[in-house]
C-alpha cells in the first residue's frame, strides 16, 4: 500500500496563511495519497470562537479560514489531496459552509465536507457529570460552555465515506493526522503500536514550523537557514504507523535530529504515558535517525490502551479583562514608569489586584502580586512600556482602569505616550475528564 502523506499548512489561530501553497505544490510533486490539515485550536482560542459566536451566531470559527483556504482549495480538490481541520472551533458548521461559499465563487465542484460533532458537552444531560468531575473548583461558577476532546475516529469515518473536507470542533491536535491514517490503512481501533507511532507523527506536525526550525532558532547556538521563509513539515506515514518528518520543497528553515528531538517531547509530561484520546503513547524507546538533508525517521514508539476518560475544558463567565499601556522614554524612564504604576495602584485601590509590567525592565519574570519588580532595583532603562491589566465581574469597576491610564497624559509623570487600551469580557478555563461514552463522536455532511 503507498504510503500516506500528511502536510501541515498552520500550527495555530494566526499562524501564516501562505504557507499552505508550499506545502500542497509539493505533495502534488511526490504524488500518492495525500492529505494537508490546518491546526488552528488552543484552549484560548476556543474560548476567544466562544465569545465570537455568542455575539454572531454565523461566527465562532477560525477568523482566517479564507486566507488560508481559498488560495489552495482548487489544488487540494484536483489533485484529491484531502483537508483536514479544526478549524470549526465553536462553530464547524458554519465553517463548512463558508469553504462551500469559497468553491463556488471559485467556480469549483462542491466539495463533499464533513463536520465532526460531539465534543460540545455544555448541555444540561452533560451537567451532573461536569459538576462532580470538576469538584470544589466549580463552586459558584456560570458554565458558558465545555468541550471534550474527540479523537480521530469521527475523521477517519468521514474520509471512509468520502468526505474532501473534515471539519471538526474540539478533537486532539495529533488525532487530525491519525484519523487519515487509521482510514487510509484500515488499523484495528485496538492497534495501539501503530495508533501511537501516527500519533506522534501528528505531534510532530500539529504546531507546524515548529519541527522545521522555527521554534527551535536561537542565534549562534542554533542556527536555522533562511527563517524568513521556513517551510511548514510533511509527515509520510507508512504502514507500520512510522513517519519521516520532512518539509515544503524550496523552503527555509531545516529538519534535524534537534528539531525533530524537541518537538517529540514537547507539551510531553510523561514520555512512557502521552495521553490522548486514541491511544496512551510511550515514546521511551522511540529513536530518531537522519536519513538525508531535511528528513528524519522517527520509530519505536510503542502504545498502550486509551484513557477511559476524554479530557474537557469548561468555560465560565470570568468578569471582564481591563487593559492599559503608557511608554516612557529617556532619562529617568523607568522610574517615571514606576510612578505612573504607584498613581495606578492608589487610583483604583479596592478595585482589586492589579497586574503591572514593565516592558523592557520585568514582565517576562514578572508576577500577578508584583513581588518580582519590588525586588528589583530602580534601574536606568530609558525605553520602557508600563502595561497594567486588572480582571473584574463588574464592568463598570473594570472601565475605570483604561480611563485612569489614559489621564495618566496630562497627570503624570511626565512624558507619557503612546497610550493603548482595551475592555473585553473573559472567559475563565478549568479542566476535567469525562467518561467517553458521554461524549460520542460523530459526523455528518453538509450539503
Amino acid at each position: 500500500m503507498e504510503t500516506l502523506k500528511v502536510g501541515c499548512a498552520a500550527g495555530f489561530s494566526g499562524d501564516r496563511t501562505d504557507a499552505a501553497a508550499a506545502v500542497v505544490e509539493t505533495l502534488v510533486h511526490r504524488g500518492g495519497p495525500s492529505v494537508l490539515i490546518f491546526e488552528t485550536l488552543a484552549e484560548r482560542t476556543l474560548a476567544l470562537a466562544q465569545l465570537a459566536r455568542r455575539g454572531d451566531p454565523e461566527a465562532g470559527y477560525e477568523p482566517l479560514l479564507q486566507e488560508m483556504v481559498a488560495p489552495v482549495l482548487a489544488r487540494c480538490l484536483a489533485h484529491h489531496i484531502r483537508i483536514v481541520s479544526n478549524f470549526g472551533a465553536a462553530n464547524p458548521r458554519a465553517a463548512a459552509q463558508r469553504i462551500l461559499a469559497l468553491a463556488r465563487q471559485q467556480g469549483l465542484r462542491a466539495p463533499r465536507i464533513a463536520v465532526v460533532a460531539g465534543d460540545d458537552v455544555s448541555g444540561p444531560e452533560h451537567r451532573e457529570a461536569l459538576m462532580q468531575a470538576l469538584g470544589p473548583a466549580a463552586a459558584g461558577i456560570a458554565i458558558a460552555s465545555a468541550n471534550a476532546y474527540l479523537g480521530a475516529d469521527a475523521i477517519a469515518a468521514a474520509l471512509r465515506a468520502g468526505a474532501d473536507i473534515v471539519v471538526t470542533g474540539r478533537v486532539a491536535d495529533p488525532s487530525l493526522t491519525v484519523g487519515p491514517a487509521l482510514a487510509h490503512y484500515g488499523w484495528a481501533e485496538d492497534d495501539w503500536n501503530r495508533i501511537a507511532r501516527a500519533t506522534m507523527a501528528g505531534h510532530l506536525l500539529e504546531c507546524g514550523a515548529q519541527v522545521t526550525g522555527g521554534y527551535y532558532a536561537d542565534p549562534g547556538f542554533k542556527d536555522v537557514p533562511d527563517l524568513a521563509h521556513v517551510g511548514f513539515p510533511i509527515a509520510e506515514i507508512d504502514a507500520e504507523g512510522n513517519c519521516t518528518i520532512t518539509k515544503a520543497d524550496g523552503t527555509g528553515g531545516c529538519v534535524d535530529e534537534h528539531t525533530v528531538k524537541e518537538q517529540v517531547l514537547y507539551e510531553v509530561h510523561d514520555p512512557a504515558a502521552y495521553l490522548t484520546p486514541d491511544v496512551t503513547a510511550d515514546i521511551t524507546q522511540a529513536q530518531v535517525t537522519r536519513l538525508g538533508p531535511d528528513e528524519v525517521r522517527l520509530t519505536g514508539v510503542r502504545g498502550h490502551p486509551r484513557p477511559a476518560t476524554l479530557k474537557v475544558n469548561v468555560f465560565h463567565e470570568h468578569g471582564w479583562l481591563a487593559e492599559g499601556e503608557i511608554s516612557y522614554a529617556g532619562r529617568g524612564a523607568e522610574a517615571r514608569a514606576r510612578l505612573g504604576a504607584q498613581v495606578l495602584k492608589e487610583r483604583l485601590a479596592g478595585c482589586g489586584p492589579l497586574r503591572i509590567d514593565l516592558l523592557g525592565v520585568a514582565s517576562v519574570f514578572g508576577d500577578d502580586a508584583g513581588r518580582w519588580l519590588a525586588a528589583q532595583p530602580v534601574g536606568q532603562a530609558q525605553d520602557v512600556r508600563l502595561r497594567v491589566a486588572m480582571n473584574h465581574a463588574d464592568r463598570a469597576v473594570a472601565q475605570r482602569l483604561p480611563r485612569e491610564v489614559t489621564a495618566l497624559y496630562t497627570c503624570g509623570p511626565a512624558g507619557g505616550g503612546g497610550v493603548r487600551t482595551g475592555l473585553r469580557a473573559r472567559l475563565g478555563t478549568l479542566s476535567c475528564g469525562l467518561a467517553r461514552e458521554l461524549a460520542p463522536a460523530r459526523f455528518e455532511f453538509v450539503e
